[in-house]
């Protein structure tokens, strides 16, 4: 495989030994890849078509709504293009591509054969849930949520928890006493009931649940980040650029936190892991995303409510659990590419 020339031996030596870890590094690539997809669920899942060509002019109703009336219709309102008036007036004078999957999450299907939740069936291939929309749209919705809320509570809660470990590590003494009897307090609280209690308070959405999960999630780093501060600021290197009078803030993110930053890498999917695992059960619980969200955690609930409905749990578990097995295998391989006794790197 190409590799930038810009890397040094050592970088390439990580990447053979990930590549070695077989488990991992195809995972990556299936995780990628389902990201990829959920990434575009618009055009993958939409009740709207993607093109339309009608009366010698094309649009496209999934970047844009038009009027009933730009096809011949009687109203002002945004058109329904599974309304079958409407699909009538548009197939006498053109036609319409849709998505693979002709739902969004929150469209309900009003042709059910079976009261929702509807079985399995031609239509919807992982049936409806008790509203009658469709299962595989809200699950494709569903995980990128999860995937999108996941990786910014990661992104925010490292950028804290390694600024504080940082100054924990560096400084040490009473500012480490301090920081450190904090963080014993604070971790120490009942995180899920608080989380609940917040949410109960205020309207739950993507930006008000990630606020409150960060207020408890940068913690999972300090302690890393410390002890390789903690190690590291007595080292010679250190010591040099003290002498040649760099300041405290350039020792430590220029010259000691490139090094514990492979500590810390290592542990980025499993947090990663956690974060998607706590705003699942806050939906889950009905703390979570707001209603009508498609959500995992919802799809699991509504999977206990209606255990005649069986395709509802078993549909979010096996979402949860390739998504969570993928990312610990990638975990694996990212701590197998930074392990220094791992010396067998192949140049690729």
């Amino acid at each position: 495989m190409f590799l930038p020339r810009s890397w040094s031996p050592l970088n390439r030596r990580r990447w053979a030994n990930f590549r070695a870890n077989k488990r991992g590094f195809w995972s990556l690539w299936i995780f990628l890849a389902l990201f990829a997809v959920a990434l575009c669920a618009e055009f993958v899942a939409n009740d709207n078509p993607l093109l339309v060509k009608f009366d010698g002019h094309y649009y496209v109703p999934v970047f844009e709504s038009y009027p009933e009336t730009a096809f011949g219709g009687d109203f002002e309102t945004e058109a329904r293009y599974r309304d079958p008036y409407v699909r009538e007036l548009i197939e006498a004078k053109g036609w319409m591509v849709w998505p693979f999957i002709p739902f969004s999450y929150d469209t309900i299907n009003y042709d059910l054969s079976e009261p929702a939740p509807s079985p399995p069936s031609p239509d919807n291939w992982l049936g409806t849930d008790d509203q009658g929309r469709d299962v595989l749209a809200r699950v494709i919705y569903g995980f990128r949520i999860s995937v999108l809320f996941g990786l910014a509570l990661t992104l925010f809660s490292s950028v804290i928890g390694i600024a504080a470990g940082a100054v924990q590590g560096y400084f040490g003494g009473k500012t480490d006493l301090l920081l450190q009897r904090f963080i014993e307090i604070w971790g120490g609280m009942p995180v899920l009931y608080l989380l609940i209690i917040m949410a109960s308070l205020v309207q739950p959405n993507f930006w008000w649940l990630l606020i409150l999960m960060l207020l408890f999630s940068w913690m999972s780093l300090v302690h890393v980040v410390r002890a390789e501060f903690l190690r590291a600021r007595n080292f010679d290197y250190v010591r040099a650029a003290k002498a040649l009078g760099a300041g405290d803030i350039r020792i430590m993110f220029r010259h000691i936190l490139p090094n514990a930053m492979v500590a810390t890498l290592t542990y980025l999917p499993f947090v990663l892991n956690q974060s998607i695992t706590t705003l699942t059960a806050l939906d889950f619980l009905g703390f979570g995303l707001p209603p009508g969200s498609p959500s995992l955690g919802e799809l699991l609930n509504q999977g206990k409510n209606n255990l005649q409905a069986p395709w509802l749990g078993i549909s979010a578990f096996f979402v949860l659990a390739i998504m969570l097995t993928l990312l610990i295998f990638v975990g694996e391989a990212v701590r197998d590419a930074f392990d220094p006794r791992k010396l067998k790197g192949r140049r690729s």
